[in-house]
């Protein structure tokens, strides 16, 4: 009999003086665990009656704090079900009451978790693997239990301090261990007691660990939706407003900080109370704190110390106003709290020192620098929602000076700006770069007040060339051409586009200088769209800000055209991917309107002296093959009831789900067919030279697409009209039939019309084959003569028996040449009776 199994019948015969005799031994072996939790189980049952239990089931406890030993390598896989169990109960012994137990129970799981190595002396065994401990405390689910215990542990400090610590060591780097302290409500049951007291502040640090390893282990979404709760919160709040008014030490404001964290992660959860919970009202006074001067008792007293924990603190708190931003609740109390006024006062750091001049210390040049360029990130952010106190600061005159002031300083004091400045160090790109953020999202609001404020304070002009001005300050620096670079110009060209658009005042004010900065970024190289820096937006807001700013102005007009614009676009329009063609094409239609464009066109001669209407035909035909519209080789109709339809478009009629959205409206806005009939409409259908019979036959299907567009509409009102099971009225019926017979007719025309183009281009064909045969045989017929005549020369020079008979043969030749008549003579007419 074992020793264990002595024990285990001795303690069933309540045989105490064995039990204390036996009660040092050290079971550790794989195969004995069985007995040894059994015995634990009879200890811990009748540990409530007789006292003296409690200390043995103690040491056995720390005795399976130790690891396993097994005898053969297959004992860990023969046992694993069995020290699964063990490792179970083991957290089942938490109902325990004693607080003996439970800590021990708490130190011996950490200790068997734990990856150190032991050593033992005995021979022919050894210790189980560290990471086999791992997975099998992981199948074992201790870690829910002690979860679910928490909350016997309320009257005893100390056990939930150590029970804390042992959940922060299988919460550390096991994600199974973090999935099932979740399935028990691990983070909503760890911060509703965390802000509890505790003078050595041991229960808060703790916790905060665990809810940190609980959001990189486990499930981010399931962690903040537990934490949003009313009450986690208020504890949340609570702790964090106590770390912040009484914490003076590092681990203090760190933590503090780490609170702070949580509560931005809960706050992008848009069921969290936080205004509810008044969270958001006790926070507010701190989002302007020291910008500000306030009279509210909770920073009235607050001072810090500018050290790299309050820098991270501001930091913190510029970033949760964004996420809090999405409520308008948010907005109302930001608006009570003159947020946008403490932003623009760290925009302006001279501003900001000399109101918060009572506080003694400041921020360094290089956290000041980092804090405005936070500021100016979130003003692009919470602006847009605050616009009339924007306004009320005046945001745009102060936007304005500090471009104007980063244009003619391009120096910086700091030495950085942290996650907002990607532009580098020593330069002012990234307060640049912002300042036009900022701009560009308050322009894109409808708000027409803002837009003319903006332009009585010269924006126009300082974002071209007037103070000196954005872009030709980047146009005269290749050497910084990047991604921020970049970035900043394509910002300001579609501010300008904002500013611009329906007002001929503002395209006035763009004027020459502007058309002469277009021309320039229209003179990009095409193959430059695919850099990947972002010369594809530079090149499109370039189109779109000619649309804006130019087009429909006629002196900026003719500047353009004069400046040989039109030239620039239809060079776009060749080298160009397809996703570009259509602003270019819609912009080039909008120009047709210039008849100096139009002249422009029509003498446009590009590569290959390709021009402009073969161009426009080229592209045609590439749209009509990618939307897979029905042609044969030759480019000509196929179908005369449906002849500009395409498969795509008749798949995504059968298959559209609203009723008011008709598929042949919708093609029109979404290829560049319409837009190409109606800049040959401007250029005309006849005398279009150097057109080829395939041209022709395109050319013909675009000189009647309005006509085949009005029968594909009634085609649909017909198809509608029977879905639906109406029946129109005859005189109804008879007209729409009437159009689509029409427009057959028209479609057959056209066809026989290409069946002509394409029978004179095959005779022209043929001629010139015929042509090319007679050429080859004359100079085939030329080739075998003059090798006819070398063959004779070298014969005559290598033979002169030959030589003499041509001789010969030359000299009869030249005899009988002699006594015949000259061709130019005369012959006497004959005589006749009349002579005579």
């Amino acid at each position: 009999m074992s020793v264990s199994s002595r024990i285990l019948k001795s303690l069933q015969s309540q045989l105490t003086a064995v039990l204390s005799a036996f009660s040092s031994f050290r079971f550790k072996l794989l195969r004995d665990l069985a007995d040894i939790f059994k015995i634990m189980n009879l200890c811990a049952e009748r540990v409530s009656d007789h006292p003296e239990y409690a200390r043995i089931l103690c040491d056995l406890l720390q005795i399976c704090g130790l690891p396993f030993l097994k005898e053969k390598s297959s004992d860990e896989m023969k046992y694993a079900s069995v020290v699964t169990d063990c490792v179970s109960q083991m957290g089942f012994l938490m109902r325990i009451p004693l607080p003996e137990v439970r800590r021990q129970i708490c130190l011996s799981v950490s200790a068997f978790y734990s990856r150190d190595k032991h050593q033992h002396s005995s021979d022919g065994v050894c210790s189980t693997r560290a990471d086999y401990r791992a997975l099998m405390l992981e199948r074992s689910g201790v870690s829910e239990t002690l979860v679910m215990s928490l909350a016997l542990t309320e009257e005893q400090l100390p056990v939930k301090l150590c029970l804390l610590q042992t959940l922060q060591i299988l919460s550390r780097t096991s994600e199974v261990n973090c999935k099932l302290m979740l399935r028990a409500q691990a983070a909503q049951k760890i911060c509703f007691h965390m802000s509890e007291g505790d003078p050595s502040g041991e229960l808060l640090f703790r916790s905060s660990e665990i809810l940190w390893n609980l959001l990189e282990n486990g499930s981010r979404q399931e962690v903040t939706s537990q934490l949003s709760s009313s009450d986690c919160i208020a504890s949340l709040k609570d702790a964090f407003l106590h770390l912040l008014l009484k914490g003076f030490r590092h681990h203090e404001r760190q933590l503090r900080n780490d609170l702070l964290v949580l509560l931005s992660l809960i706050a992008e959860n848009p069921g969290a109370p936080l205004i509810e919970s008044g969270f958001l009202k006790h926070l507010t006074p701190f989002l302007t704190f020291p910008e500000l001067k306030s009279h509210n008792p909770l920073v009235r007293n607050l001072k810090l110390s500018f050290n790299q924990e309050d820098f991270e603190m501001k930091k913190l708190l510029l970033n949760i106003m964004v996420v809090l931003s999405r409520d308008l609740s948010a907005l109302q109390l930001f608006r009570e709290g003159r947020v946008m006024l403490a932003l623009m006062l760290l925009v302006k750091p001279s501003s900001s020192a000399e109101r918060s001049g009572r506080h003694r210390r400041r921020w360094t040049s290089s956290q000041q620098e980092e804090l405005q360029l936070q500021a100016l990130s979130t003003l692009s952010s919470l602006a847009p929602l605050m616009l009339e106190e924007y306004m009320t600061c005046q945001a745009n005159t102060c936007l304005l000076l500090l471009i104007d002031c980063c244009l003619q300083h391009d120096s910086s004091s700091g030495r950085g700006h942290g996650l907002h400045g990607s532009s580098g160090r020593g330069g002012r790109r990234a307060q640049l770069r912002y300042c036009v953020r900022v701009l560009r999202s308050v322009t894109c609001v409808e708000h027409e007040p803002l837009r003319q404020d903006l332009c009585d304070q010269g924006a126009i002009g300082q974002l071209l060339a007037l103070c000196p001005g954005v872009l030709r300050w980047f146009l005269g620096r290749p050497q910084d051409e990047d991604a921020v670079a970049l970035e900043i110009q394509t910002d300001c060209l579609l501010l300008l586009s904002v500013l611009c658009e329906g007002d001929v005042h503002r395209k006035e004010l763009f004027g020459r200088d502007g058309v002469e900065l277009l021309i320039q970024y229209l003179s990009l190289d095409a193959a430059l769209v695919f850099s990947g820096l972002g010369h594809n937006k530079l090149l499109l807001s370039s189109i779109d800000c000619l649309w804006s700013c130019v087009v429909g102005c006629l002196g900026a007009e003719d500047v353009f055209v004069e400046r040989r614009g039109v030239d620039l676009m239809l060079q776009l329009l060749q080298r160009s991917p397809r996703h570009m063609l259509s602003p270019l094409v819609s912009t080039l239609l909008e120009l047709c309107e210039n008849p100096q464009a139009v002249t422009h066109l029509l003498h446009w001669s590009g590569e290959r002296d390709t021009s402009a209407s073969q161009l426009l035909l080229h592209i045609w035909r590439r749209e009509e093959e990618t939307t897979a519209v029905s042609r044969d080789p030759h480019g000509m109709i196929t179908d005369v009831k449906r002849p500009i339809v395409s498969r795509h478009q008749e798949s995504s009629s059968s298959s559209s789900s609203s009723p008011d959205v008709s598929a042949a409206v919708r093609e029109v806005s979404e290829n560049l067919r319409a837009n190409i009939y109606c800049i040959f409409c401007k250029l005309g259908f006849e005398g279009l030279s150097g057109l080829s019979a395939e041209d022709h036959i395109t050319l013909s299907i675009i000189h009647r697409y309005l006509d085949f567009k009005v029968g594909e509409v009634v085609h649909e009102v017909l198809s509608e009209l029977l879905d639906e099971g109406v029946s129109p009225v005859v005189s109804d019926e008879a007209a729409l039939k009437s159009v689509l017979q029409v427009t057959e007719a028209t479609a057959e025309s056209v066809r026989l019309l290409q069946q002509s183009i394409l029978g004179r281009q095959q005779q022209e064909e043929l001629q010139e084959e015929q042509l090319l045969y007679k050429e080859i045989l004359f100079t085939q017929k030329q080739r075998e003569i003059a090798a006819e005549a070398w063959r004779s020369y070298v014969a005559r020079t290598s033979n002169y028996s030959i030589l003499k008979e041509f001789k010969r043969l030359q000299e009869e030749q030249s005899t009988s040449e002699a006594y015949a008549p000259s061709d130019t003579e005369t012959p006497e007419p004959p005589n006749t009776l009349s002579d005579q």
